[in-house]
């Protein structure tokens, strides 16, 4: 048997080089689409707590102090707004919730008719049902309330899923804001939209100022400025009340 020959000295580092090479081949394929790991927590406190249009209750406390439960003036007021409201934005049946085991009787409460009345000529079905009172001596309201469309947030403000104190990390060290940082400032600003669907896109734009536009066209063809003058008269705080 003939013995193998050894590779000559001076191939020996070529291929050491080469079985390098060789082995770093399926180790090169992870640095190619090597992806960093960030922060979960969204920079802008409007991507963290965005404000989202849907389905939500809309409802309507009414205090009878009436004979025989009958709603005073401010109250019917409060209620024709609320029957607006669901003309704008609501849908379906509205439900009225009357209290039982008060001083009246539900089923022959004046209120009831005043809700008929506001809601009747809209065609909206008014469903009636009772529930209990907790407590006697607690002015118990009706209840009135119905479904539509509402901006509002996905989640309730206050948690606080970090500890801001903590120095067993590196988290509290980074300059970040916090994760309800801006939630009150959101929800606030969802609750006093009179439109939810503004927040969705904006209104169709509506016919020009005809009168507004040929006014500026004719001050243009004299020569003159085309805006528009306002004169403030403003009298004599001093003057006012003396005898001069």
């Amino acid at each position: 048997m003939q013995a193998r020959e050894k590779p000559s000295a001076g191939l020996r580092p070529l291929l050491g080089i080469v079985a390098l090479i060789v082995c770093g081949l399926p180790l090169a394929g992870c640095g190619g689409d090597r992806v960093v790991a960030q922060s979960t927590t969204p920079p802008d406190y409007r991507v963290r707590h965005p404000i989202i249009v849907g389905e939500a209750d809309y409802s309507l406390d009414l205090f009878p102090t009436g004979p025989s439960g009958s709603l005073d003036p401010r109250s019917v007021d409060r209620l024709r707004d609320f029957a607006q409201r669901y003309r704008e934005l609501g849908h379906g049946q509205i439900t009225v919730l009357m209290p039982t085991g008060g001083s009246y009787n539900p089923a022959e409460s004046a209120s009831l008719a005043h809700i008929r009345q506001v809601f009747g000529p809209m065609g909206a079905y008014v469903a009636v049902a009772p529930y209990p009172i907790a407590d006697p001596t607690l002015a118990a309201p009706v209840r009135v309330s119905f479904e539509g469309i509402k901006a509002r947030l996905p989640h309730r403000c206050g948690d606080w899923p970090n500890d801001l104190a903590s120095g067993s990390t590196a988290q509290g060290w980074e300059n970040k804001t916090w994760w309800n940082f801006g939630c009150a400032n959101q929800n606030a600003l969802a609750m006093q939209v009179a439109d939810p669907r503004d927040i969705a896109g904006p209104r169709g734009e509506r016919p020009a100022d005809t009168n507004m536009r040929i006014r500026a066209i004719e001050h243009v063809r004299k020569g003159d400025d085309p805006g528009t003058k306002w004169i403030v008269k403003n009298s004599n705080i001093g003057a006012v009340g003396s005898s001069q």
